[in-house]
């Protein structure tokens, strides 16, 4: 059965970071709200794309518009059955709202699946939430992790009832962990077994 989740998006949010994790988990069943403070469902935020070349931190193009479902100050965080907090420059200044912090204390203090990814712990940080995890994020937000108090690690890492990543390419693994955080199965086909 689809289980409710709340995600938390802002302008220049990384796009596929936003985009694939909000279809994929629909893809499954579950219902996705997304959310912006002082943004109201049916208005966008921009997004952008970030890609690795090879310098010493990523290229930032301009994304999409990405249209909102819903609106956070009419959203109760015990309505939903877990979090999505993607990346990008967007939670940077999502941290410095207090009903965006409130609603994510709600998630860790339920336990419930909280999935994070890049600088999304900025936020998880801010909310004063990592103390004793063992998390991942994008490397440069390493510091301000260990400065809450959690370990920080280089790969994609669940622990209790939170599963991080360090950026999109960790998608696979990072929705797949979430996915069973969540209680769900996912099963593939095996190809060979088709030609038999």
């Amino acid at each position: 059965m689809g289980k409710r989740l709340l995600m938390i998006v802002g302008d220049f949010g990384e796009d596929y970071e936003i985009m694939v994790p909000f279809q994929a988990l629909q893809a499954v069943g579950h219902e996705v709200d997304a959310v912006c403070p002082e943004r109201e469902a049916g208005e966008a935020v921009k997004t952008a794309i970030h890609d690795f070349r090879g310098d010493q931190t990523y290229l930032e193009e301009r994304g999409h518009d990405f249209e909102l479902n819903a609106t956070m100050r009419d959203v109760d965080p015990t309505d939903y059955d877990g979090l999505v907090v993607p990346g990008g420059r967007a939670p940077e200044y999502l941290r410095t709202h207090e009903i965006v912090l409130d609603a994510v204390r709600h998630f860790f203090e339920a336990g419930k699946p909280v999935a994070a990814l890049c600088h999304g712990p900025q936020i998880l940080a801010a909310a004063g939430v990592l103390d004793g995890y063992e998390m991942t994020s994008y490397p440069a937000v390493r510091p301000e992790c260990e400065a809450a108090g959690c370990s920080w690690v280089d790969e994609v890492t669940t622990d209790g009832n939170l599963v991080t990543g360090q950026a999109w390419p960790d998608h696979p693994e990072w929705i797949a962990q979430y996915l069973d955080l969540l209680g769900d199965e996912v099963s593939h086909a095996d190809p060979a077994a088709a030609d038999d």
